[in-house]
């Protein structure tokens, strides 16, 4: 693991922020949300509650802050952290022009300095779910959770990890790395795609770790891309996404 991470996945986010302007702006004018790289649709994943007026939530490593938006719309009283000053600009510009009330926070998720126990409900998409190690942002969200609080997040499959050439080239059938002891990739010093330091765990760990914590898995989720996907996103080429599952939803509980 690199020590260095934050500091190396901020300077990455707010050099690429430029680059996910015409995404974020897209994505809050959606009328329905979407998830991932290939938009799975809400219905297939429900990654957000129905309605969400009354509820506190939280999103953690927000980026241009559609999720936010979205949580927003139904209702919620909702707070949203990122690392990158540039990529909260977007998020504050159209959250004005959406009239969206969202409380954005610079900051690291993995220690927000929020108070404990202020949020009903938490969600990470592409945020601190592969941009932080699990065992310092899930901690942190747990902290940050009501008892009986649910935590929703969505990020790379493990077998895209396993299946990803070290130079950074698009991910394929062999594996490149092993699965065993698995924490993620620094993919700092590639020439293809430097993308910063990204995190995941095998299964086992995963669940051992939420176990530890004192999270319960209440669904999970893998997903493909939809069949007429094309062309390759965030280095998964559609044809190997229709086939291995290359995005992973955990939803889970806090207990105690």
């Amino acid at each position: 693991m690199t020590p260095d991470h934050v500091a190396i996945n901020r300077d990455v986010w707010d050099e690429d922020a430029a680059n996910w302007v015409a995404f974020g702006e897209r994505l809050w004018a959606a009328q329905t949300p979407e998830w991932g790289s290939w938009g799975a649709p809400e219905a297939a994943l429900g990654m957000l509650p129905e309605p969400m007026e009354g509820l506190d939530a939280i999103e953690l490593g927000c980026g241009t802050g559609y999720v936010a938006g979205w949580m927003a719309r139904r209702g919620a009283r909702v707070t949203a952290v990122d690392v990158s000053a540039r990529q909260l600009a977007t998020a504050r510009r159209l959250a004005a022009e959406h009239g969206a009330d969202i409380t954005f926070v610079e900051g690291n998720a993995e220690a927000t300095g929020l108070p404990e126990q202020s949020f009903d409900f938490a969600i990470s998409e592409y945020g601190a779910a592969i941009w932080c190690p699990p065992g310092l942002w899930l901690r942190e969200a747990w902290r940050l959770l009501r008892p009986g609080g649910r935590l929703v997040f969505l990020g790379n499959h493990p077998l895209v990890l396993i299946c990803s050439p070290a130079d950074g080239a698009p991910c394929d059938t062999a594996l490149h790395r092993p699965y065993r002891g698995m924490w993620g990739a620094d993919w700092t010093g590639v020439e293809i795609d430097p993308s910063g330091v990204n995190f995941n765990l095998t299964f086992a760990d995963w669940m051992a770790l939420f176990a530890k914590i004192g999270f319960v898995v209440e669904r999970y989720h893998e997903v493909y891309a939809p069949e007429d996907a094309v062309g390759v996103r965030g280095s998964v080429p559609a044809d190997w996404a229709k086939h291995y599952p290359f995005e992973q939803v955990w939803h889970l509980q806090k207990t105690g």
